[in-house]
């Protein structure tokens, strides 16, 4: 995603959840790792971490800066909110709260990367996504090339996350892919 146009509370919370993840993944911590370490639930890490609609509260926030070793001022000082492309699930979201908080981040286009662009999920298959961007103002389009294959999923979740990135690098590399790279450079997913 991209079109990123000014800072909004929201936009802390997305930065916020970059530096988490930023210091959690220079740790090589998976993020069960950290949420053991901070006595939270792998949920609620995954909540901070993905810049959802429903933030934790101060004291999870508190409990995961003591477990990375940082103090929460260093932890939100060094937040900044930087314009460019965004990534977003939808997991936990049903279609009205998905676009709602792609309004509240001010994305202006959706670049869909999935490999297969339907789901079982109400309102999530290709056409009916780009209709309900579409009616909110949001461009969408279809970046097949930069998708992860499900072959290559496994190694995210479960912590290797050096074998996921040189997969997907190699990936990366690809003749779709290099296309889908060079729109993005190009300005097709910016307004």
């Amino acid at each position: 995603m991209a079109g990123h146009r000014s800072a909004r509370p929201h936009d802390h919370a997305r930065a916020l959840a970059q530096q988490v993840r930023a210091l959690r993944e220079a740790r090589g911590w998976s993020r069960e790792r950290l949420a053991k370490e901070a006595c939270i639930s792998t949920r609620m890490l995954a909540r901070l971490e993905g810049e959802g609609a429903i933030q934790p509260g101060f004291f999870t926030v508190g409990a995961v800066a003591e477990a990375l070793e940082v103090s929460l001022d260093d932890l939100f000082r060094e937040t900044h909110v930087a314009p460019g492309l965004w990534s977003a699930g939808y997991e936990g979201r049903d279609i009205d709260s998905f676009v709602a908080s792609l309004l509240d981040s001010r994305i202006d286009v959706v670049a869909d990367v999935r490999l297969t662009p339907i789901s079982r999920k109400k309102g999530f298959s290709k056409t009916r996504l780009g209709e309900m961007l579409g009616e909110a103002g949001i461009d969408y389009t279809r970046l097949r090339g930069l998708g992860n294959p499900k072959e290559n999923r496994a190694p995210f979740w479960d912590g290797r996350l050096d074998v996921g990135h040189a997969r997907f690098h190699g990936i990366l590399r690809s003749e779709e892919a290099q296309a889908a790279q060079s729109a993005c450079k190009g300005g097709m997913l910016t307004k």
